[in-house]
């Protein structure tokens, strides 16, 4: 998928969030990278074989 040079990371690989974007729809909530990936504004996301990435969360902090 990715045109550029050097290569963003693979829909597959760890680094995965490093691509560039592609198009970007902060309203609405997500993000299309150049791998495929959509990532989600909870940090979810969305991998183009289908896979699904739970949202990371801070664990929360006793006040």
């Amino acid at each position: 998928m990715c045109q550029h040079h050097p290569p963003c990371p693979s829909a597959e690989a760890s680094d995965r969030e490093a691509a560039q974007v592609l198009s970007s729809h902060p309203e609405q909530g997500w993000t299309l990278l150049c791998n495929g990936v959509l990532l989600f504004e909870d940090t979810g996301e969305l991998l183009p074989n289908g896979q699904i990435i739970a949202p990371r969360r801070a664990a929360a902090v006793p006040a």
